[in-house]
């Protein structure tokens, strides 16, 4: 599938947000052994927004981009919102790569 050139002019705008101050929550490799189905924690990226406007922003171009919008969460005074997801963290991460 190709991408239209707003998601693709979206996913490069993300890929500037996230270099402004996101970061990658990754899975524990010892702990998926053990755990096995029961271990969910990783596999997530993670946008830093400082304002509601900034977080809104985040949202529009994840949508524009083809990535499911799950709910944001405040921390620290700023609103973090995820990615989730293997295939859709690895999708954008291959896109962070493209652009180094």
């Amino acid at each position: 599938m190709r991408a239209s050139k707003s998601a693709t002019a979206a996913l490069a705008q993300l890929v500037e947000r996230f270099r402004d101050g996101g970061y990658v929550r990754r899975r524990d490799p010892v702990r998926t052994e053990e755990e096995g189905r029961l271990y969910k924690k990783g596999a997530e990226v993670r946008f830093v927004a400082r304002s509601q406007a900034e977080l809104r922003d985040i949202r529009r171009l994840l949508r524009q981009a083809g990535f499911p919008v799950k709910h944001a969460f405040k921390k620290n005074n700023q609103w973090r919102q995820p990615l989730y997801g293997v295939k859709a963290v690895a999708r954008f991460l291959a896109a962070v790569e493209a652009q180094e």
